[in-house]
């Protein structure tokens, strides 16, 4: 089922997610919608605080990797800053230039049974789990930008936002 994906400045997003402590048909469900939602947004990660769920679960499917259910996870830095473009399905329309991602890291989760893995992610698969974790945090990546490029960034935002809003009430 395709959920509706929150919007920010919802205050919602700021909340961090509790970690998940039963694994049962529920959280099956929710790791379902979770891709249907994410497929259906053309996106390549989503945390379940997008959905209005505070746990620590983040779904996954970045370019051939493999499609990565992480519940409560981790991740240990082992490479270097990298530059890239960022975007994110609760910032819709927007998008900058990041320089915090690293473009490699160790990642430990636990999947749907509730079985500890652990893989490393290089490149875009690398800064998608960390573009994740940090909303179960409570974070969106525009907290990686600085002060001056959030600004100009939220300030297109909003335009597109009243754009959108003024073509629905015509």
């Amino acid at each position: 089922m395709i959920r509706p994906i929150l919007a920010h400045p919802d205050p919602r997003l700021r909340q961090p997610s509790l970690p998940v402590e039963r694994f049962d048909d529920t959280l099956r469900e929710l790791v379902n919608d979770m891709f249907d939602t994410m497929h259906h947004a053309e996106g390549i990660g989503l945390a379940a605080v997008q959905i209005g769920v505070h746990l620590r679960v983040a779904v996954m499917e970045v370019e051939d990797n493999p499609q990565r259910v992480m519940i409560n996870p981790r991740f240990e830095p082992l490479g270097e800053p990298m530059d890239m473009v960022e975007g994110c399905l609760s910032v819709p329309g927007v998008q900058d230039r990041t320089k915090t991602r690293l473009d490699h890291v160790r990642v430990q989760a636990l999947d749907l049974h509730g079985k500890p893995y652990s893989f490393e992610a290089r490149g875009l698969e690398a800064a998608c789990v960390q573009h994740e974790c940090d909303h179960l945090d409570g974070k969106l990546y525009l907290d990686c930008l600085s002060h001056l490029r959030r600004h100009r960034v939220l300030q297109r935002y909003n335009r597109l936002r009243r754009q959108e809003n003024s073509q629905q009430g015509s």
